[in-house]
């Protein structure tokens, strides 16, 4: 075997969601913050990430996470969230499916019932608390960046669709929360289609229109994902069908789009303080979410999501560069 590279990785999923855990091959990214690393990264690096989660060793909805040395001094690992659409910020369940992989390979201090991983990302110090039993880790509870609901009640005039009222919300990344209802669409998986269709349709109309940014960070910024409501969801019960750019869909229940539909929840009024939410996913999993803390983002009040989910090892890898590959960052189609 002839290679230029070889990265190693750890595969999971979440909830049915992949993250494929790049452990080794990578080396350290240039930065003094995760943010830092995740713009060098983006400039300068981007062909990996296309490497990884494009085809042909990717699909089109393939997500992974890139571990980095921590930039605190507490932090156990720094993470990179790679996916089709770009690097995000956050990931909530590449940060579950992470966790689950430092426990089960070994690589942080590991004590039952609970280990504690601090991690450093883009947006922020996450902390993932693993529930462990006999070294396999049962579940993840992730303590989130905060998160707040931007706006409420916004409309924007979209083609095909004319005036789409939403909720645009940020807990890690933002989304435009649409009662799919209200677009006379069924949430039903055999019209998959016609859901995405109209989420990136949405999407490209509020990036042209109201363009979101972070109140504290400006590069965070504009909106990659649409999470569709169940017009059945209640309160503390929601069923969701989440949009991705360029166009797929959220496997799990999402993390950020969790913790902002909870942020979203309490600005309305829906939920009490410490009152559990559980969102399920287009396939039916589950995350549950709470705000355990309050907080600002900017001059907005904001809540600090906690967020229980499981994730799987699905395999370990080494993959492979040769010289001779055509496709040497991947390639879509």
């Amino acid at each position: 075997m002839r290679s230029n590279r070889i990265i190693s990785a750890i595969d999971t999923h979440t909830e049915g969601m992949p993250t494929r855990v790049i452990t080794g091959g990578i080396g350290t990214v240039p930065g003094d913050t995760m943010a830092a690393k995740r713009m060098h990264f983006i400039e300068h690096l981007d062909g990996l990430r296309t490497l990884l989660v494009d085809e042909p060793r990717g699909h089109a909805s393939m997500s992974g996470a890139i571990l980095q040395p921590a930039t605190t001094e507490d932090g156990h690992y720094g993470v990179l969230f790679i996916e089709v659409s770009g690097l995000l910020p956050m990931c909530g369940h590449g940060t579950i499916g992470v966790a689950t992989a430092l426990v089960e390979a070994g690589m942080v201090p590991v004590t039952e019932p609970v280990t504690d991983i601090r991690l450093d990302t883009p947006a922020g110090r996450v902390v993932a608390s693993v529930a462990v039993t006999d070294g396999h880790a049962d579940s993840v509870t992730l303590r989130n960046v905060p998160a707040y609901c931007d706006s409420l009640d916004n409309e924007v005039e979209v083609s095909g669709l004319g005036t789409v009222r939403y909720d645009m919300s940020y807990g890690g990344n933002f989304y435009a929360i649409v009662d799919l209802g209200k677009l006379g669409l069924p949430y039903e998986r055999a019209h998959k289609d016609r859901i995405l269709d109209a989420g990136l349709r949405i999407m490209a109309a509020i990036n042209e229109f109201r363009r979101p940014v972070h109140l504290e960070d400006e590069r965070i910024a504009g909106c990659k994902h649409v999470l569709f409501l169940d017009p059945a969801s209640e309160p503390a019960h929601t069923r969701n069908a989440l949009v991705a750019h360029p166009g797929w869909f959220d496997r799990s229940p999402c993390g950020t789009g969790t913790s902002a539909l909870l942020a979203r929840q309490h600005a309305r009024g829906l939920l009490a303080d410490d009152q559990v939410l559980r969102s399920d996913s287009f396939i039916g999993t589950t995350f549950h979410a709470r705000a355990v803390d309050t907080t600002t983002v900017g001059d907005r009040p904001a809540i600090v999501p906690a967020i229980t989910g499981r994730a799987w090892v699905t395999g370990t890898a080494n993959y492979l560069l040769d010289p001779t590959d055509p496709f040497p960052e991947g390639f879509r189609f």
